[in-house]
């Protein structure tokens, strides 16, 4: 029986853990630092992780494999320091479901990561501008309307667009009662923010592409690549769509970049065209969209691969929308 560790894994990874189980003879071992997370309710085993800096939590993963007995680790939390180590755990038996550190390094640093694309012509990459002062923001932000409607900008070092900010000047007064404003903050407040550090760790400022989001769910096997193109909703109902533009891009990332475990390759319109955002070194949250419509089981898959099984898989490439809903479940 291959024993597999999930650490630290967001709430969607229940269905992930379900798609891997489709082999009976995995078992599942999770661990959160939130006991109550609801993964555990379909993992074999479940540990509480504690708090600790990132150097510790590296000792701490390797000798949970060591006290576990684990086969394979499909690490999430602190997954570029592991894979730096990633020779570490291979010398105790442990294989690892995460890419080499020079290319996570790179593809985990928004500015790295564009420089990259830049350099070996990979899609159609978005204007940006890379800051770090307030001064800088404030001329980027200039630069940058002269030429679009609106303006973005998050992090270099983000996951999951946690410091995604809309720049939206009209979310004042009577208006803004009306408009959910997480994500969107007022030039103004922007830079009073900002103001609060002479310089602050580098942030990407961009054009605000408004039209659809392309979530593409990747994985390269002997048979050939994966490729499931899902068009995200802020609703509940998501579509999956083969458009040739985003098909032959992500032929392109695979032919430039070694990536030989699951990933998801992320694109923006703007007026019918798709621009070339981010690749993400992990299975996505919706990655079980993906696979319903499909009928390609990515995590199972992905799983098989890492022991050496070469498992067949079909794509029916069907267009169809797709949908999730929220279900009770007792922890």
């Amino acid at each position: 029986m291959t024993r597999i560790w999930l650490n630290h894994w967001f709430s969607t990874s229940y269905n992930i853990i379900n798609l891997i189980k489709d082999d009976r003879d995995f078992y599942i071992i999770g661990s959160n630092e939130n006991s109550n997370s609801v993964i555990k309710t379909v993992c074999d085993e479940w540990y509480t992780e504690p708090k600790l800096n990132e150097k510790d939590y590296i000792e701490f993963c390797l000798d949970f494999c060591k006290s576990h007995y684990v086969d394979v680790f499909i690490p999430r939390r602190s997954m570029v320091a592991i894979s730096k180590e990633k020779k570490k755990f291979e010398a105790i038996g442990v294989k690892v479901m995460v890419e080499d550190y020079e290319m996570m390094n790179i593809l985990n640093n928004k500015n790295l990561a564009y420089q990259y694309f830049d350099e070996k012509r990979i899609g159609r990459v978005p204007h940006h501008e890379t800051v770090t002062t307030v001064e800088q923001f404030e001329k980027a932000y200039n630069k940058l309307l002269n030429h679009y409607d609106q303006i973005c900008f998050k992090f270099v070092n983000d996951e999951g667009g946690k410091s995604y900010r809309l720049i939206d000047n009209s979310i004042k007064g009577y208006t803004s009662l009306f408009k959910k404003q997480s994500s969107r903050m007022t030039y103004e407040s922007v830079i009073e923010a900002l103001a609060e550090r002479k310089e602050f760790s580098p942030i990407m400022v961009m054009p605000y592409l408004p039209d659809d989001e392309v979530s593409v769910d990747c994985l390269q096997t002997n048979q050939g690549i994966v490729m499931i193109p899902r068009i995200k909703s802020t609703s509940r109902i998501e579509f999956v769509r083969y458009d040739q533009e985003i098909m032959t891009t992500c032929v392109d990332v695979y032919s430039k970049i070694d990536l030989q475990h699951p990933c998801n390759i992320q694109f923006k319109y703007l007026n019918g065209i798709p621009y070339f955002l981010e690749v993400n070194t992990r299975m996505s949250g919706g990655v079980q969209l993906s696979c319903a419509v499909s009928g390609v089981n990515i995590p199972n898959l992905a799983v098989n691969k890492l022991i050496g099984r070469d498992k067949k898989w079909k794509n029916n490439f069907e267009e169809k929308h797709v949908s999730h809903i929220e279900i009770p479940v007792i922890l």
